[in-house]
């Protein structure tokens, strides 16, 4: 029989978890869950390659194992770095890590522009978060914000460069889900930017995912673009049965009334897409009778879109009847039809100034 493979104990801010070797710090700290859990705005657990680039996940190793104990001299990425037997990490314990993720947010937000009032992410985006827990009130930046072109790339999506941070998810997406990759990064430093081939357009089957990688507004979906807010929208479970073998059919509903204002693939509470799904599930399956519908969706990420969202909610009983011990309440809503004021051999338009009483007199009678 062989040997059981040795776990790792690794702390992290005082909690400590087993964990397998090539374990990363950032993983493992999602398996103990909470407000230990470092944001992280370019790694995904089901790209290869992801992750390292946004610096958002930096974490202080002040042990580094029980055979060497010593602290790493600087901050690692947590999504990068694997942990080691005895490992003792800081995260919101560390003022340290704090301050450095307060300076990684300003710099991701020195030309973002604040369009959040416009965004279609707003509700559901991931900077906009760290923004809030980490972001300062006001920008030491004095240069002109970088801008770019809105760019069209194929007939549902459209790249607003100005708001990407440049996190790779989307270059990878498109490189290790679709047949073929027609963009990628163009330019180097601050002049580098998402772009396709000489303006090609993005149009393979499965494309539409790097909407739902992207943890920003630079990718949107041109068929929901300024329709709605996702606060507004009610997120359902649904599934159906596609033809594309690769495609789950399993997919979470935007609706508002019976109305599908956008459909998107299920996520978890850390943002990463459960299952993929192609674009004509996203994209052409806009009607209720396209679905099975299964329920509510729950969101388990704390965020805007969580809050209104009541399921198992029992309507109230009606009061009115109640109150008039159970008469339905006909005088009150339905007036007109009771005293037949409306009565079709009356025509007010040709009555000869105000109407009085008397032209509603039934053979010189009122009507009771």
């Amino acid at each position: 029989m062989a040997d059981e493979q040795k776990l790792f104990k690794v702390t992290i801010d005082n909690i400590t978890v087993e964990v397998a070797p090539g374990t990363t710090i950032l993983n493992a700290a999602r398996l103990i869950g909470g407000d230990i859990v470092p944001p992280a705005m370019c790694y995904y657990s089901k790209l290869q390659g992801s992750g390292g680039k946004c610096r958002t996940c930096l974490v202080k190793v002040t042990k580094g194992s029980e055979a060497d104990p010593r602290p790493m001299p600087k901050l690692v990425a947590s999504c990068r770095t694997t942990v080691m037997d005895g490992m003792e990490v800081a995260n919101i314990t560390s003022p340290e890590v704090v301050d450095a993720r307060k300076s990684i947010v300003e710099f991701l937000l020195i030309n973002h522009p604040l369009d959040c009032p416009v965004c279609d992410q707003a509700g559901e985006c991931h900077l906009q978060d760290l923004s809030y827990e980490h972001g300062v009130s006001a920008t030491r930046y004095e240069f002109k914000r970088r801008t770019f072109d809105k760019v069209d790339l194929g007939d549902h999506i459209k790249l607003h460069m100005t708001r990407c941070i440049l996190c790779y998810r989307c270059v990878f997406t498109a490189d290790q889900l679709t047949d073929k990759r027609e963009h990628g990064i163009l330019g180097r430093g601050d002049h580098s930017e998402i772009s396709t081939y000489i303006e090609q357009n993005l149009d393979n089957d499965f494309i539409g995912n790097v909407i739902d990688v992207c943890p920003v507004g630079a990718l949107t979906d041109k068929t929901f673009r300024f329709k709605n807010r996702v606060w507004f929208l009610k997120p359902v479970d649904a599934h159906r049965d596609c033809e594309n073998p690769k495609c789950c059919g399993k997919t979470v509903l935007w609706m508002r009334g019976d109305e599908v204002f956008r459909v998107t693939a299920r996520k978890d509470q850390y943002g990463e897409v459960e299952a993929y799904i192609c674009d004509t599930c996203r994209f052409e399956k806009k009607e209720t009778s396209d679905w099975v519908i299964e329920g509510p969706r729950k969101i388990n990420r704390h965020s805007v879109i969580s809050q209104g969202h009541y399921v198992g909610m029992v309507k109230p009983q009606e009061t009115i009847v109640k109150v008039m011990d159970g008469r339905a309440p006909k005088l009150l809503m339905d007036i007109h039809r009771v005293s037949e004021v409306n009565r079709p051999e009356i025509d007010l338009s040709k009555i000869e100034g105000p109407a009085h009483s008397d032209d509603f007199k039934i053979n010189g009678v009122h009507p009771q």
